[in-house]
């Protein structure tokens, strides 16, 4: 019977790849919505650290609210929408080399989440209207080069999760309070398509703002609200977070019809596809858990917990080696930011950072310099 487990115990290890901590730095930028700082995050052979803060916002005595970022494909500048404004909010535009504020422009209400065109050209910024009234919003396109708005396109009620294809060609986002999937057509700047996310097939619209996704569906609630919404690497299809429902919806792109629905865990909100295309990586806002699936089957591939609760974003290294998740925490608690091994599905490092850990985007692989 010994011989029995200690075969057991060895063909589990065998089965099991081993950790190998990485020999190079792994750096995100991440930001702290309710301390108004932006962190750069350096992950490598010594773990995870904080390597330097960066203050954002001018509201001397309220929390302006950085709450999205993208760096530019050329990794010259990064973007970071300030969420709360007097009345209006906006978007920042930094330069990589010493943090120094490069321009801003205001927008609309609540933006949030923001993607940026391949050629760096254009932003695209979703206005959630979070404190607004239940209205359709907007989502904006910014001239990077100027900082000007160039088109303030009206789309759905609370609109999250701003994503470009890889061909850039389509923008995609989900409206929360209209349980919405958005296509924009980015030549034209014009809204193409709109798809209807609820198991009833058509759009709901609901009655309050329902918070960033914390409150649970009440009985008898079949609607999506949806906050992310996740193009596929050949553009075939979009992944879209159904926050209320705990599910994951694939629509195809090409026939605009759902393929399926992916049982989630409580509150998914965030979703990034490996660079391989083999792998969706979810948050679970309401669950304190990420999860990795294998898209091809949907299955949930690993669950893992998190130091504290409220999930937020997430982001793959280049590599595909590693995913960097974001996690809010509760009240005065610090933000963190977990890194994730894809190789062993396993919890690697950890690091606090500033309240309400919120947007991250990958900056850059770095080779260890030999002494």
């Amino acid at each position: 019977m010994r011989s029995a487990v200690v075969f057991l115990l060895f063909a589990t290890a065998l089965s099991s790849p081993a950790q190998v901590k990485p020999d190079q730095d792994y750096v995100v930028y991440v930001l702290s919505e309710s301390a108004d700082k932006i962190a750069v995050v350096r992950f490598g052979p010594d773990g995870a650290r904080v390597e330097r803060q960066v203050d954002t916002g001018d509201m001397p005595v309220d929390i302006d609210g950085p709450h999205g970022i993208v760096i530019s494909p050329d990794r010259q500048f990064y973007y970071v929408t300030l969420a709360h404004g007097r009345p209006f909010g906006s978007v920042w535009k930094y330069a990589i080399k010493d943090d120094a504020l490069v321009a801003k422009t205001n927008l609309g209400l609540f933006p949030a989440t923001l993607d940026v065109t391949r050629d760096g050209a254009f932003l695209f910024v979703v206005n959630f209207n979070l404190h607004g009234d239940m209205v359709p919003s907007t989502v904006s396109v910014v001239s990077t080069q100027t900082m000007t708005e160039v088109a303030r396109l009206k789309t759905c009620t609370m609109p999250h999760g701003s994503r470009l294809n890889a061909a850039g060609t389509k923008q995609y986002s989900a409206c929360m309070m209209d349980d919405m999937l958005v296509e924009i057509d980015t030549r034209s700047l014009k809204v193409t398509r709109q798809f209807p996310l609820s198991k009833t097939g058509s759009g709901m619209k609901h009655s309050g703002a329902g918070g960033h996704g914390m409150e649970p569906p009440k009985p008898g609630d079949n609607s999506c609200s949806p906050t992310w919404a996740e193009p596929s690497i050949d553009g075939g299809s979009v992944y879209v977070a159904c926050n209320g429902s705990s599910e994951i919806v694939e629509v195809n792109t090409n026939d605009w019809q759902v393929v399926r629905r992916i049982e989630a865990r409580p509150g998914v909100y965030n979703l990034e596809i490996t660079h391989d295309g083999l792998r969706l990586i979810a948050t679970n806002k309401r669950d304190q858990s990420v999860s990795i699936y294998e898209l091809k089957s949907g299955k949930e591939l690993a669950r893992l917990p998190t130091k504290r609760k409220v999930l937020h974003g997430v982001v793959v290294s280049p590599d595909d080696r590693y995913a960097f998740v974001t996690v809010e925490g509760i009240g005065s608690e610090p933000g963190t930011v977990e890194v994730i091994d894809l190789t062993t599905l396993k919890t690697v490092a950890t690091v606090d950072i500033g309240p309400t850990a919120a947007g991250i985007d990958f900056y850059k692989i770095e080779p260890r310099k030999k002494p």
